[in-house]
């Protein structure tokens, strides 16, 4: 009879009609995966009959299977929202208990520990202090919050041009008459007329021949020019950066040395050095200073280096020496303690000086640094900072952490460092519609499911992670809409087979 036929029909329409309703309930559910219902026909099989005679007794549900397509991603810029782009599942612990889940909205509680909306743990793998990430096992995600631990600075790296025209870090020269001059000369003095010259720095003799000759010899060189004539007030050139004037009458015989007078560094006064830079630095409990790094060029392509914390003196470390080319061919480290005139070692390493702080803030005193100076250049051009770094850093506290595509948790801290603080895991099964829907957009393993692979995204076949994003539901309402229109066609037509069987009921008893 067509009863149990339009029973059945009844029955599976009302249960596709669950199914799509469901769906629709849930196209705003993050992470949720549409299903759709499977019927399978029935036969009674106590009913013996020829194989072409056939007739089936209705319809059943025969499962419902989960869509597990790809969601759109939306952006929430929400730190603990992440996305799923791909395969896999997030791990959950319920006090123990595992399951799985799509959806991305997390949380911390009380005790940092990132947890979902029913206050399911997110497993992954741990991180040790050092930022280390332990891959062994997955234990439930916790955000530390203690600072992050500073680390002294051992050194300082700056790459610098020091201007090769700049002026010679020398006062006026400084001018001795010969002992039984004759003649009535005098004068105010040798001046530098170019800075940058670098004869500045050579000594000279001037040599009156008679009361209207001279010859200036550099000493330094060993040159001696050929006879000149001497006119009072008229200027002496002295190299190529140098004059001196004098007035009155030179004897024959009569002589005068000009030598160079190099300025006393002071780091209080710009004059006495060329270019100066600084950085801070950080001893063993997180304590910073400044220290204060000077240049004076002393002669053409060499120039003395001085340094010292901001709250302290300065003093000279070392010597650089450029070729013709502008490029650093040797480095010398200051003798200590300082002599006058001061003598320099060879550094083992061109670049590189030996520096030390003093600290008091009960951190390990004094504090050795290397300065780092190898990437420096004398070219034509003013004077600047190209690259300034230090290493080592204060303690600091975690101000906000992000989640990669791989799943790293990093924690970004307020001294500017950066951390990896765990890192969340996947899970794959061999049959998702294996898994058990347990609500809440949770799943359950099941023998059918198989167990789960647990890995880091971006690996094997798991997807990747999007932080600050949510998946939506991959319903998709258009379709559901027009499939809801047919289910409801459905149900009417096996409710029409119900009342067609009840009319040729009442004809037969009205017989």
């Amino acid at each position: 009879m067509g009863y149990q036929q339009g029973l059945s029909g009844l029955a599976a329409s009302s249960s596709d009609l669950d199914v799509i309703g469901n769906n629709i309930a849930n196209a705003n559910t993050v992470g949720f995966k549409s299903g759709t219902a499977e019927f399978a026909d029935l036969y009674a099989n106590s009913v013996a009959t020829a194989v072409s005679q056939q007739i089936g007794i209705g319809t059943q549900m025969s499962e419902v299977q989960q869509q597990f397509s790809q969601g759109t991603l939306t952006t929430t810029n929400q730190a603990l929202n992440i996305a799923i782009n791909g395969n896999g599942f997030f791990q959950m612990s319920n006090n123990g208990t595992l399951t799985y889940s799509r959806n991305g909205v997390f949380q911390l509680d009380k005790n940092g520990f990132i947890t979902n909306a029913q206050g399911l743990d997110l497993m992954g793998y741990a991180a040790d202090s050092s930022g280390v990430i332990n891959t062994a096992q997955t234990v439930p995600l916790k955000v530390p919050t203690a600072n992050i631990a500073p680390t002294p600075s051992t050194t300082i790296t700056a790459g610098l041009n020091l201007g090769a025209q700049d002026d010679l870090m020398l006062g006026a020269p400084t001018v001795t008459a010969s002992a039984g001059n004759t003649g009535t000369l005098s004068t105010t003095g040798a001046s530098i007329t170019n800075g940058a010259a670098g004869t500045n720095t050579d000594n000279y003799t001037i040599n009156f021949t008679s009361a209207t000759t001279y010859t200036v010899t550099d000493n330094t060189l060993g040159t001696t020019s050929a006879s000149q004539t001497f006119t009072a007030g008229s200027p002496i050139t002295l190299g190529n950066g140098e004059s001196i004037t004098f007035s009155g009458a030179p004897a024959n015989g009569d002589s005068y040395t000009v030598t160079p007078n190099a300025t006393a560094f002071n780091q209080n006064s710009s004059k006495t050095y060329n270019y100066s830079t600084s950085t801070t630095v950080y001893d063993s409990l997180g304590g910073s200073s400044t220290v204060n790094m000077y240049f004076a060029k002393t002669s053409a392509g060499t120039w003395n280096v001085y340094a010292g914390t901001s709250t302290g003196t300065a003093s000279l470390i070392g010597q650089m020496n450029f070729d013709s080319s502008g490029n650093l061919v040797s480095t010398s480290q200051a003798d200590l303690p300082l002599a006058s005139p001061p003598t320099f070692t060879a550094t083992t390493t061109v670049g590189q000086f030996a520096l030390s702080i003093p600290t008091s803030d009960g951190s390990s005193t004094p504090q050795n640094l290397t300065l780092d100076l190898s990437d420096t250049t004398q070219y034509g051009g003013k004077d600047g900072v190209n690259s300034l770094s230090t290493d080592g850093f204060a303690a600091g506290e975690l101000t906000s952490f992000t989640v990669g595509a791989d799943g790293t948790l990093t924690g970004n801290y307020s001294n500017g460092q950066t951390a990896a603080l765990g890192q969340v895991v996947l899970a794959n099964f061999s049959n998702e519609n294996g898994l058990v829907d347990l609500g809440n957009n949770e799943y359950g393993q099941t023998s059918a499911s198989g167990v789960a692979q647990i890995s880091a995204p971006g690996s094997t076949n798991h997807g990747v992670l999007q932080g600050g994003a949510v998946e939506n539901s991959n319903v998709d309402l258009t379709s559901e809409l027009v499939n809801l229109i047919t289910a409801q066609r459905n149900y009417q037509a096996n409710a029409q087979t119900i009342k067609t069987q009840q009319t040729v009921d009442q004809t037969l008893i009205n017989l």
